[in-house]
């Protein structure tokens, strides 16, 4: 039976999920992401498959399905306008943007309900990376490394620790798109995404989410994250792919400025670009092999190399001996003379 959104359930055995999926040529992974929501054991779920112009063997995949899924078939537009359909189409408290190659746990929808409440943004879980056969990379493969955390989780990772976090660094302890389940509450304020986002929709919700609720972690790994040489996220398949993190980097910024407009809280400024350590290190990629392209204003090789040498004595989420080798990774590549700092980059973004 379809349980109609409410702005948070009395009962949490109440919550109504929506899983929507878009996907783009993913065929060869799209049935297992379709079916690892289809079989949660959580009695209220919809799945949305929103093709965005595959050309590949997607649509046959999404037709096997018939009345168990809600498919929306769409010309290519990119990930930002098939989710836009795809929430305007779903009706669930709680909303998860599934990448068609990515696999939820089983188990992963009860366990993010058994942690709902009011006032939430989102509920974010670990992902274990997986390779295209769904077979562990390595261990200790979790994303976010929350064991980098200080304190560890609970408690250290609060709402308000991740809100102070995002405010002074626009970095938090977070997993990409498919290890975060929304409030609809949150989603309804924002969607749809408009051109001014990022096209990539988790990185306009990532930022925006601190300031605009809590955010609560589950500190288990519920959701397959698959890692295949094809992913967006693969950084070393271009070098154009440093530059244009730091662009995201920049849309994520504006982002939370907005947020903080519809909140009543001042924005965070721009100096807190430069005091991320994971942004530093994508921004000494991007000056060492496009800096004719490196996107952030005010930025050179000077200024990463002062940042670096800063990194471990400011306030951050991260222990201290891990800045310390972001630090030292950053002042290395920075000086190495091009040959090194091409290897150095390659094996740390491999």
């Amino acid at each position: 039976m379809r349980v109609r959104y409410s702005e948070c359930p009395a009962n949490h055995s109440e919550l109504f999920f929506s899983v929507v999926i878009a996907n783009y040529n993913y065929g060869r992974f799209l049935r297992q992401a379709v079916e690892s929501a289809l079989t949660q054991d959580w009695p209220h779920v919809e799945v949305i498959v929103v093709d965005d112009g595959s050309t590949d063997n997607s649509a046959e995949v999404i037709d096997s399905f018939g009345e168990a899924i809600t498919a929306i078939f769409k010309e290519n537009g990119g990930q930002r306008e098939a989710n836009n359909m795809g929430f305007a189409k779903s009706s669930g408290d709680v909303v998860i943007f599934l990448d068609a190659d990515d696999v939820l746990v089983p188990g992963a929808l009860r366990s993010i309900a058994s942690v709902w409440r009011t006032g939430l943004t989102k509920v974010q879980v670990l992902m274990e990376r997986v390779d295209a056969h769904g077979r562990p990379i390595h261990n200790d493969n979790a994303i976010p490394k929350i064991r980098n955390v200080i304190p560890k989780v609970p408690p250290g990772l609060s709402p308000e620790a991740i809100r102070q976090w995002a405010y002074r660094t626009s970095e938090y302890p977070t997993p990409p798109g498919s290890g975060n389940a929304w409030a609809r509450s949150f989603l309804r304020k924002i969607f749809p995404l408009d051109a001014s986002c990022d096209s990539f929709t988790d990185s306009t919700c990532i930022a925006m989410a601190p300031y605009m609720g809590d955010v609560e972690t589950i500190p288990a790994p519920l959701v397959l994250y698959r890692m295949h040489g094809e992913n967006d996220s693969a950084m070393s398949a271009n070098t154009n792919n440093f530059g244009r993190e730091i662009a995201r980097a920049l849309k994520r910024h504006h982002a939370a400025c907005k947020a903080c407009a519809m909140t009543g809280r001042p924005p965070p400024p721009i100096s807190t670009l430069f005091c991320a350590p994971h942004l530093l290190q994508l921004r000494v990629a991007s000056l060492r092999l496009t800096p004719e392209k490196h996107p952030l204003p005010g930025d050179s090789r000077l200024r990463a190399l002062r940042d670096a040498l800063s990194i471990p004595f400011r306030p951050n989420f991260e222990r201290a001996a891990f800045r310390c080798l972001i630090a030292g990774w950053s002042i290395v590549t920075l000086l190495a003379p091009m040959n090194i700092a091409r290897s150095l980059i390659r094996r740390r973004f491999v």
